[in-house]
């Protein structure tokens, strides 16, 4: 049964609310700020040193080495001329070249892990490697993970990926550490202009609610929250985003589907598969028994 209370479910008393991430791609500004201040505090090894061919976005994706991955999009498509005053008088505009070129367009956006309500991680980890906290949020503790992959598959949204040199997976924590200090997640600290927002997820589902109806009223009607839903595939994300283009277009998955949702029928199957077999094999054993006492 699907909660938004994954910490009740797994067992946590008296715990604090679930907190997560909001990020509002429409005031991100592509400044990289939140990749580096990720890979600063969880001293994550460098790359993306090499250009990619795609743009600014020299990261490509989420993995092991890249805990918040800023995508940079190109698009031949005008901005919705809103007022400037929605973008905390960031000039957005300007920095999207909309003056000289009118029909074009960067969509720029943090991904990280989305700390699912539903996740299918856990689900496969046969070493408790990854645990839900407190919190809500997954963690992997990466000292008693074997390497086995189980969780990358799993995933619904690719984000958990393996280091070459160990075979260790390793994903976004939610700064773990420094929650639980009194202290926001890195990336959120670092962010110049409220783009990624950290808090009660609750609050961060009312406030991001609020906000696509004022860039709506503004006229920017291809704003849309995504991940906010408790009701779609993976139960709701402890990270979700405002987008303003549908989710392929960022690289997301249109409608995630938690992987292990099946599991349960599959157990039942193969238990029910097992009991036949073994029912078949006596009969045969006592049949033959039978026979030669005659």
């Amino acid at each position: 049964m699907t909660t938004t209370d994954p910490a009740s479910a797994t067992g946590y008393r008296d715990h604090p609310p679930r907190m997560g991430f909001f990020t509002d791609t429409s005031v991100c500004i592509g400044c990289k700020a939140c990749e580096v201040a990720c890979k600063e505090w969880n001293a994550i090894p460098e790359d993306g040193i090499a250009l990619s061919g795609m743009s600014y976005d020299n990261t490509v994706g989420l993995g092991a080495d890249t805990w918040r991955h800023v995508a940079f999009i190109e698009q031949r498509k005008p901005l919705a001329r809103q007022d400037p005053g929605l973008y905390h008088d960031v000039d957005v505009l300007a920095m999207a070249g909309a003056e000289s070129s009118p029909d074009f367009r960067w969509l720029m956006a943090s991904d990280v892990c989305k700390h699912c309500t539903e996740a299918a991680c856990l689900d496969v980890c046969p070493t408790g490697s990854l645990f839900r906290t407190e919190l809500g949020t997954v963690v992997v503790q990466e000292d008693i993970c074997n390497g086995c992959g189980y969780c990358i598959p799993a995933c619904p949204y690719g984000v958990i990926d393996q280091r070459k040199d160990d075979g260790r997976a390793w994903k976004c924590t939610l700064c773990y550490d420094r929650v639980g200090q009194g202290q926001e997640p890195a990336c959120a600290k670092a962010c110049p202009t409220d783009s990624i927002q950290f808090g009660p997820l609750d609050e961060l589902r009312e406030r991001a609610q609020g906000r696509v109806r004022q860039l709506r009223d503004a006229g920017v009607t291809d704003a849309r929250l995504y991940g906010e839903d408790p009701g779609d595939g993976v139960g709701g994300d402890g990270a979700f985003f405002l987008l303003l283009d549908e989710p392929e277009v960022y690289g997301l998955p249109p409608d995630p589907e938690v992987t292990t949702r099946d599991l349960p029928a599959m157990w039942r199957h193969v238990a029910t598969a097992a009991a036949t077999l073994a029912g078949g094999a006596l009969a045969a054993f006592l049949g033959t028994t039978l026979g030669r006492r005659k």
